[in-house]
């Protein structure tokens, strides 16, 4: 599974002019002066979640003309979208009131086109497979009670171990718990080698550092209306405690204060550090590189006082200007249907949302990251979700050079936060 979608989607940006892009962009799907018996057309947008061009269009071409044959008055447009400038592109279509019928999102991109209308309710086409979907797959894409996605695959994270490091450290059990991983480091350390991979850059999405770990002490990010944070509350101090004292004792590289979400030049992959615990499958075919696939172990994700991972959904959402929701609510529900998630699923790499599909894992490795999905949570969608990583993640790398004591840090970041949400209400 490609680590891209956990990484690809970092800021949204300013939306270009309506004149720089007009050209560009599709008017929604169907014409609002044609007779109902015509042939409606139904527009996707959708970007490379596979990344082998000829499996992608194989996998496109076949659900175009599937879903034809069985829905004979609907057209549906296949526009592939390259992963560059996509916040652009869409905020500029919505503000509009064009672009696609369907296109693809993951769960931190749907708040923002909730709050400003962009995007339609499509519970009517999860409620009748609501319950054959992985705990995390629907609420991953649902805003204030109500779904706005509906999913076609699912990302997952969870421990990865380097065998060679724990056997040099004498550790024969891979620590699994943070009273586990406090105990290791000492020995670890004394081999040679830091514990624990961590990422400080404030660049650095939260969801894949900071956030599973208070999550993991029974934390939240927002409080539960979404009006104000929660992270500096006992949890969160907890969490944060923990990763301080793993960098004060060298438990973390301190590479980590410029290390994003990325593997491939970090101490973690050159085998400097035993342990990462929001790895996913295509992290560890980087790994296997430079430790050799034989070195390599997953795990669980880690319990602290509950074990918890990060893992998303991406799903199908709806745009409200669409003028022909009906046909596209259609694609939607064939979409996520076991033969079209069991095919997508063996072509991206991509875990499939339902619990009802099985999909053969590719091989011993990214079966063991398939266990780790029923411990997958999505985060906490909030339309400020983005600038507060920004916030927080900044006060976090106060607090490991010393700047800050983590208390204080994570109340100056809360303060900042809730000023910032007090005035998108």
């Amino acid at each position: 599974m490609s680590s891209t979608l956990h990484t690809t989607v970092r800021r949204i940006a300013a939306p270009l002019t309506a004149l720089v892009l007009a050209a560009a962009l599709s008017s929604c799907g169907g014409d609002s002066g044609s007779s109902s018996t015509e042939t409606k057309s139904v527009t996707l947008w959708m970007y490379p979640v596979i990344g082998d061009q000829a499996a992608s269009d194989a996998y496109w071409q076949k659900v175009e003309k599937d879903f034809e044959a069985a829905n004979s008055g609907i057209d549906l447009k296949l526009e592939m979208q390259p992963w560059a400038n996509r916040e652009e592109k869409v905020a500029a279509a919505f503000s509009g009131k064009k672009g696609p019928d369907v296109l693809l999102m993951i769960p931190d991109q749907i708040p923002q086109y909730v709050t400003n209308g962009s995007l339609e309710p499509v519970d009517d086409v999860v409620t009748p497979d609501k319950d054959k979907f992985l705990p995390a797959a629907i609420p991953g894409l649902t805003v204030e009670g109500k779904v706005y996605g509906a999913p076609i695959y699912h990302t997952v994270t969870s421990t990865m171990y380097n065998k060679t490091i724990l056997t040099k450290a004498g550790i024969t059990k891979p620590p699994e718990t943070w009273d586990e991983i406090k105990a290791a480091a000492p020995k670890i350390k004394a081999a040679g080698f830091s514990t624990l991979d961590y990422s400080a850059s404030p660049e650095a999405s939260l969801n894949l550092n900071f956030y599973p770990l208070l999550w993991q002490a029974g934390g939240k990010v927002f409080a539960d209306d979404g009006k104000s944070v929660a992270f500096n509350q006992a949890p969160g101090l907890a969490a944060l405690t923990f990763l301080k004292s793993l960098w004060d004792e060298g438990g973390i590289p301190k590479s980590a204060l410029s290390n994003g979400n990325t593997v491939a030049d970090s101490p973690l992959g050159k085998g400097q550090v035993a342990m990462a615990f929001t790895s996913t499958p295509a992290d560890a075919g980087t790994v296997a590189k430079t430790w050799g696939a034989a070195n390599i172990e997953i795990g669980t994700p880690l319990t602290g006082q509950k074990q918890v991972g990060f893992g998303l959904p991406g799903g199908l959402v709806l745009n409200a200007a669409s003028e022909n929701k009906d046909a596209a609510k259609k694609f939607m529900s064939f979409m996520i249907q076991p033969p079209q998630l069991e095919a997508l699923s063996k072509a991206s790499g991509f875990y499939t949302p339902r619990t009802d599909v099985k999909a053969p894992a590719a091989d011993a490795t990214a079966a063991k990251f398939a266990d780790a999905l029923q411990y997958a949570f999505p985060g906490e969608p909030n339309p400020a979700a983005r600038q507060v990583n920004s916030l927080l993640g900044v006060e976090i790398q106060a607090v490991l050079t010393g700047k800050k004591q983590p208390q204080q840090a994570l109340d100056d970041a809360a303060k900042q936060a809730n000023d910032l949400l007090s005035r998108q209400r």
